[in-house]
C-alpha cells in the first residue's frame, strides 16, 4: 500500500504547488485582488460564473479555494480539469503577458487529470 500512498501524495503536492504558483502569477499581473466580489456574484452558477466575475476572480475566489479545499480534506480530485483552454479564450486580447499564468494552468489541468 506504501507503493500507492507516496505517488498520490507526491502528485498532490506538485498539484498544491502549482496552486501557489497560480496565485503568485495572478499577483504578479496585479490581478489579485483584497476584496472579495459580492456573495451574490459568488453564488453564480454559470460555468466559471461568466455572468459575475472576471475570469481572474473566478480564478482567485472560487477555482482556488475549491482544489486547496479538496487537497487539505483529502477528498478525490475532479477526474478531469481543463481550465487552460477557458483562460485561453478570458485572456485571447489581453495585454497582460499572461503566457506563463497560461502555462501554469496548463500544467495543474494535466496534474489533475492524471492524478484522479
Amino acid at each position: 500500500m506504501g507503493d500507492i500512498v507516496q505517488p498520490v501524495v507526491a502528485a498532490r503536492v506538485e498539484i498544491a504547488s502549482r496552486l501557489i504558483d497560480v496565485e503568485a502569477e495572478l499577483r504578479r499581473l496585479q490581478l489579485w485582488q483584497s476584496e472579495a466580489p459580492s456573495a451574490q456574484a459568488l453564488a453564480s452558477t454559470e460555468p466559471f460564473a461568466m455572468d459575475t466575475l472576471e475570469f481572474h476572480q473566478w480564478l482567485q475566489f472560487i477555482f482556488l479555494p475549491t482544489l486547496y479545499g479538496i487537497i487539505d480534506a483529502d477528498r478525490p480530485l475532479p477526474e478531469q480539469c481543463a481550465i487552460a483552454p477557458m483562460a485561453e479564450q478570458a485572456f485571447r486580447q489581453s495585454e497582460l503577458g499572461v503566457k506563463r499564468l497560461l502555462e501554469l494552468l496548463r500544467e495543474l489541468d494535466t496534474l489533475i487529470s492524471e492524478n484522479p
